[in-house]
């Protein structure tokens, strides 16, 4: 029996921190004669679990009958798959859908479910058809057909959980949810789904007087249910402002109930004690932005609540400066929302090629995959799965539909050939560099497991309800302005110029859910946004800044709530007041330069920029070249508020000036020659600690940090060769007895008489060892007692591997 608990944002297995590093393989695209060698490829990956969607689509026979034990095909043995990899010694993570995607059709739901439950296939606005194969997940005829699919599928899984000695270590709940309405702006508007939404916000308001239209028109509903549908399937002028907030709250708590059915479900089936994942997608076109879309969707799902995780699910292509902000981001806003014991992960972690298509139309470079998973750990993450680590081959679907293939998936015949495992089997062109920073988490899996990132005293402002954007009646003027104001200016900032600027310079941050007034704020909230903020967020950062606390406020200033009513409660607080946006065309450039504490940052040209208007005694900040300002500096109460009102580009520079008047101070000194590096520290309870550096550029880079490095080594300028990261040690107990004050180099070994470390970062590999006594076979490395340790050096930044003979410490 083994115990697998959340707590403390980590996963604890028997009590213990444990890192979960998983590869994707879908068992129902190899043939079962092949299972056994693609684990095997997993395992010399360095995987320690295996992750597979389990598809009702092939598991459903033609006369509705449920195969899980391969009665008609040997792929369908699910079982048997779940017990090979145990045979490995390998964990498993069930993902039993009901939809999976998985570039499966219909999501993987069988066919029939649209044509006998007919009421549970939406419609959306203006009553046309819904473009994606959705559903309406509460219709109870929908509940009803997924039950029946769990009775068949979870007892094979229930029978391997872990809690009961087997390998299964999670589910994951639904897949995806509320993303297919998002990507089609077509919300789920069946009838029932409508009448619900009527009942809810009846009840929502029963208290408070009507609050315009939409409310007495959901209050007469059940007379005239008719009339009800067609306003929120077509709504006007005057209620849409007021439909659209309405539908995006009620859709999260309508998910949430969804997630609530299937999590008893599970527990009813006897796979009560294992963690239940929920997997949040929302990166587009390579953008990571979008990712707080899903946040903003599902976290009513799951945060907070005792025994769920999240995890991300990103396609963000090549590993530069632009998706290095958008893994940071991801990362952060989910932290932003977990309840104090939940963990990071990452359910879906791009690790291939990247051309989907089985073209030549993308190729991102292996570093990719290295770079973003040293990013995620550094960040946190207990748990990645490799999405997909093998590809495979599409079998034909039971029953033709004359659809141009006749398979199971959209793919065609072969699947997953931008994987590090080929459809066939083959090593793929990352399989090489998956493996290695697989095994290099491996190696420090016990620090990374229960670490924690050392973070400043700030924080990345992360307001939900700027990422209910999902549903908007495309010729609803009242919809689209907000969400346009809330798309342009949310999250990061235009340009990500907020967080990359804030990475970049050496700062260590997440972000914090301003709109949860339970979670405390730290020193200096950073806010990007635009016209429309929330009155409850305002009134919060008011009091943030008058007990003291720093606010950066980056963007327009807010002057309308979401639903289009004037709200200038920020404003107002501070004194400030705004004219109208100066927008750069083609015929004027504008530009602005800093004053006073930015008087360093010089002149930039920016998209636009907005008079400001202070109280006296308001510092100038930032004005446009012809004496306009734009950006000042309120104090109230007893704190401090920045305030930007132009779409400045991103600089580090600029926003550790204004950061730094707020009252902040970075923990780390960063200087490099190449912008684009980053530089972070964690650490463990025990007292350990790692110095976690990336560059993500193309360029060789010199790194100087002030880590607290008590050796002085790592404060010394480290040279970061192109595309590369390194993980160093500031302080860790190794098995062999001794502790690794700190070294240049990675640890690539670790025994109970030695270890061993890759090339340095510089001329030579130095480290510095306490506790025991090393020596090193290479006559040219030099092992010298200095300063109560050891001083290990070898030349021409060879790896070294040393052996510890005895805890005799230097003299």
């Amino acid at each position: 029996m083994t115990r697998i608990e959340i707590r403390r944002r980590r996963i604890l297995v028997d009590g213990r921190p444990d890192l979960v590093l998983a590869g994707e393989v879908h068992y129902f695209r190899v043939p079962r004669e092949e299972w056994g060698d693609r684990l095997d490829l997993l395992v010399e990956a360095g995987c320690t679990c295996v992750a597979s969607y389990i598809p009702w689509l092939w598991h459903e026979l033609p006369d509705g009958t449920l195969d899980v034990t391969g009665s008609s095909r040997a792929e369908r043995d699910l079982g048997a798959f779940v017990d090979l990899a145990a045979e490995r010694g390998l964990t498993f993570l069930a993902r039993p859908g009901p939809f999976v995607m998985a570039e499966l059709k219909n999501e993987g739901l069988p066919y029939r479910l649209y044509t006998e439950h007919p009421e549970i296939v939406p419609v959306g606005w203006d009553s046309r058809p819904a473009p994606t194969r959705t559903v309406d997940y509460l219709a109870p005829a929908f509940l009803a057909e997924v039950q029946r699919w769990f009775d068949a599928v979870l007892p094979v899984l229930a029978a391997r959980s872990a809690v009961r000695g087997g390998p299964v270590i999670g589910v994951q709940l639904d897949n995806e949810i509320g993303m297919l309405a998002w990507v089609s702006n077509s919300p789920d508007l069946t009838d029932g789904l409508v009448d619900d939404l009527g009942a809810w916000v009846s009840e929502r308001y029963a208290d408070r007087p009507a609050a315009g239209r939409l409310v007495a028109a959901a209050r007469s509903a059940g007379s005239d249910p008719g009339w009800w549908r067609s306003l929120v399937r077509t709504p006007t002028g005057e209620v849409a402002a007021d439909l659209r907030v309405e539908l995006g709250l009620f859709m999260r708590e309508r998910f949430a109930a969804y997630v609530d059915a299937l999590a008893s479900m599970v527990r009813g089936a006897g796979l009560d004690g294992l963690p239940l994942l929920i997997n949040i997608h929302g990166t587009e076109g390579g953008n990571g932005v979008p990712f707080a879309i899903g946040v903003s969707q599902l976290y009513r799902c799951y945060a907070g609540k005792e025994g769920f995780a999240a995890g991300s699910d990103h396609y963000l292509g090549d590993m530069d400066r632009s998706t290095t902000t958008d893994i940071h981001f991801v990362n952060a806003v989910m932290e932003a929302v977990n309840g104090p014991d939940q963990p990071l992960t990452s359910l879906e972690f791009e690790a291939g090629t990247g051309d989907y298509e089985a073209g030549l139309d993308r190729l991102t470079d292996a570093c990719a995959v290295d770079l973003k998973v040293r990013l995620c750990l550094a960040q946190g993450n207990r748990l990645i799965n490799y999405y997909l680590l093998a590809g495979g081959i599409n079998p034909p679907l039971e029953e033709k539909v004359g659809d141009g293939n006749d398979r199971i998936s959209f793919t065609g015949r072969r699947h997953g050939t931008a994987a590090p495992i080929g459809p066939e089997g083959q090593r793929g062109l990352t399989f090489a560099a998956t493996a290695a920073v697989t095994r290099a988490a491996g190696l420090h899996a016990r620090w990374l497991a229960d670490h924690d990132e050392e973070r400043d005293d700030i924080a990345l402002a992360f307001w939900p309800d700027a990422f209910l954007t999902e549903y908007h009646h495309p010729s609803s003027e009242p919809m689209t302005r907000v969400v346009r104001d809330l798309e342009a200016h949310r999250g990061p900032g235009p340009h990500k110029a907020m967080s990359r600027s804030w990475l970049f310079d050496g700062w260590r941050f997440s972000a914090v859910d301003v709109s949860d007034p339970g979670r405390p704020l730290p020193g200096v909230v950073a806010l990007a946004c635009g016209e429309v903020l929330d009155d409850g967020v305002q009134q919060r950062l008011v009091r943030h800044v008058r007990d003291g606390g720093g606010l950066l406020l980056l963007g327009p200033v807010p002057s309308t709530d979401t639903r289009g009513r004037p709200c200038t409660t920020l404003a107002d607080a501070l004194g400030v007041s705004a004219g109208e946006r100066v927008r750069s065309t083609h015929r004027h450039y504008g530009s602005v330069r800093g004053l006073g504490p930015a008087a360093a940052w010089g002149e930039m040209r920016v998209g636009w920029w907005q008079e400001l208007r202070g109280p006296e005694g308001a510092v100038p900040l930032v004005e446009d070249v012809d004496g306009h300002l734009c950006g000042l500096g309120v104090r109230l109460g007893e704190g401090r508020a920045a305030v930007v009102a132009a779409e400045v580009p991103s600089s580090p520079q600029l926003f550790t000036l204004l950061t730094e008047w707020l009252g902040a101070r970075r923990g780390l000194g960063l200087e490099t020659d190449v912008p684009g590096v980053v530089v972070t520290t964690s650490g463990t309870p025990a007292g350990e600690r790692m110095l976690h550096v990336l560059n993500p550029t193309g360029y060789a880079a010199s790194v100087a940090v002030t880590p607290g490095d008590p050796t002085d080594l790592l404060e010394r300028p480290l040279a970061v060769p192109p595309r590369t990261g390194a993980i160093l040690a500031l302080g860790l107990d190794l098995p062999c007895g001794v502790r690794l004050d700190s070294a240049n180099a990675e640890l690539t070994e670790l025994c109970d008489d030695g270890f061993a470390v890759g090339p340095g970062l510089g001329r030579q590999t130095e480290l510095w060892v306490s506790g025991g006594r090393p020596s090193c076979a290479d006559p040219e490395v030099d092992v010298v007692a200095a300063q109560g340790r050891w001083r290990v050096l070898a030349p021409d930044a060879r790896a070294v591997r040393l052996a510890v003979r005895s805890p005799a410490a230097p003299a």
